[in-house]
């Protein structure tokens, strides 16, 4: 018996596979990352479509679970058009793709990730795109198992003047409790853990994804002898 499904999905990323077909992955709302042939994938009719960071409705078949299957993609808001002459939001749209297609496991739903993602591609702005973008690695990096502890001091259990974050445990420390530790310490960026703090400025972006990376670095990519995807990379470069 064939094994089908249909889903709201963000295109993330399309590798043409012979002359005429392209193999698409996908993060769906209900079925998490999965990939799957498109025919004809390669030719014009599709190529607007299967632009990384578009969002479509997607429909999945194959004869058996653990096979690629084939999709059927239609269109349903291109924010790739959008971002194309927009160039901080582009580089977030390919970022947020690049992430997610490294970093997901395979056909293992994350609903709350779906719906940040969805609203942070769909809202991007200049003012805050990028503040919201690192807060959206902070969601992944939970999603992934290694979310961080920015409510107390590891050291001493206070809740205020939290401005550090230790590369091992990734939980928060106070001024206080860092001490002579703090250059051997992350920066914590008040924008990350306040709801009241000041708007984030360039550098504040910088340091927080700095953070994150070092976490998305050292446990989700390292251990399967890979990088922080290139598209991660490039955008972080533009708050150094």
């Amino acid at each position: 018996m064939a094994v089908a499904w249909e889903d709201r999905a963000l295109v993330l990323s399309v590798r043409r596979f012979g002359e005429h077909d392209s193999i698409v992955s996908l993060f769906t709302a209900e079925h998490g990352r999965a990939a799957g042939l498109v025919k004809g994938g390669a030719g014009r009719q599709h190529r607007a479509v299967l632009q990384p960071g578009n969002m479509v409705k997607a429909w999945w078949r194959a004869r058996l679970e653990d096979q690629l299957g084939t999709l059927t993609c239609e269109p349903a808001q291109s924010y790739a058009a959008l971002a194309l002459a927009d160039a901080p939001r582009l580089a977030a749209l390919s970022a947020v793709c690049a992430m997610l297609d490294s970093a997901l496991p395979e056909r293992e739903a994350h609903a709350p990730l779906f719906a940040a993602t969805l609203d942070l591609i769909a809202r991007y702005s200049v003012e805050r795109g990028a503040a919201d973008y690192a807060r959206w690695e902070l969601l992944l990096l939970s999603e992934m198992g290694f979310g961080l502890d920015l409510t107390a001091c590891a050291v001493n259990g206070d809740t205020g003047n939290l401005a550090y974050v230790s590369p091992k445990s990734g939980r928060a420390v106070s001024v206080a409790g860092a001490g002579s530790y703090a250059p051997r310490l992350f920066a914590l960026p008040a924008f990350l853990h306040q709801h009241d703090a000041p708007a984030a400025q360039a550098a504040d972006i910088g340091a927080a994804l700095a953070l994150t990376g070092h976490f998305f670095a050292t446990h989700v990519f390292a251990p399967h002898g890979r990088d922080l995807p290139a598209a991660r990379q490039r955008f972080a470069a533009r708050f150094k």
